[in-house]
């Protein structure tokens, strides 16, 4: 897999627009046959908490040598590796190998074991790529000041509409709280794969999580 598609470049990317690039990203590893035609094998993860302030390690928009950046929220693709193998993660804003084993992703970029305060805990969303794919859409206006002007400028390509016309729904993502994470895994088969906004869970979770998936 890795040695197929090292080059994030193959990839679109803007800037500060990472739920679309994620988005085109899912497309393009259906279309490029390293995903299952229909995606079941990869999920779309949205990483933010209440207070929109998630530090996350190894990003190439850090100006820091550690990587190190505060964003409010990112996103990224994960795959179940059908090999048998650790699932892969797929992140275009990373200066890690792409794509990167999710072992070594979260101890290098999510790093557990630095303590932090509790309003910088990590949570994470989990959709079904075929969902996700079906029902995303953003109009861009989160990227807009109150005058109207960009914020940072936009993608090339067409706002993303999902299948139902809906114009926007970024925020139905993007916002999450820890008191709608999931405690209980025996139920996350119907949830994960019915579910628009998919599953939330804590960041302790994230491998339990892909390791129950990979034995389905």
């Amino acid at each position: 897999m890795e040695q197929l598609i090292s080059d994030v470049s193959h990839f679109h990317h803007t800037p500060y627009y990472c739920e679309e690039n994620v988005y085109l990203l899912c497309k393009k590893l259906c279309t490029d046959g390293i995903a299952n035609a229909e995606g079941s094998d990869i999920f779309v993860v949205f990483i933010s908490n209440e207070k929109k302030q998630i530090p996350l390690w190894n990003q190439k928009a850090s100006h820091r040598a550690d990587g190190i950046i505060l964003w409010d929220y990112h996103v990224i693709c994960i795959q179940i590796n059908q090999g048998g193998g650790p699932p892969q993660v797929w992140d275009l804003d990373s200066s890690l190998p792409f794509p990167s084993p999710l072992p070594s992703y979260i101890s290098e970029t999510i790093r557990p074991s630095f303590k932090l305060f509790s309003d910088f805990n990590r949570l994470f969303r989990v959709v079904h790529a075929p969902i996700f794919l079906r029902c995303f859409a953003s109009d861009r206006r989160h990227m807009k000041d109150s005058d109207g002007n960009w914020m940072q400028e936009p993608p090339q390509h067409e706002p993303i509409v999902a299948e139902d016309g809906t114009v926007h729904n970024l925020n139905e993502y993007m916002n999450i709280s820890a008191a709608n994470a999931t405690t209980d895994f025996s139920s996350i088969k119907h949830e994960l794969y019915t579910q628009k906004h998919g599953i939330v869970i804590k960041e302790n979770q994230l491998e339990e999580l892909f390791s129950q998936i990979a034995l389905q």
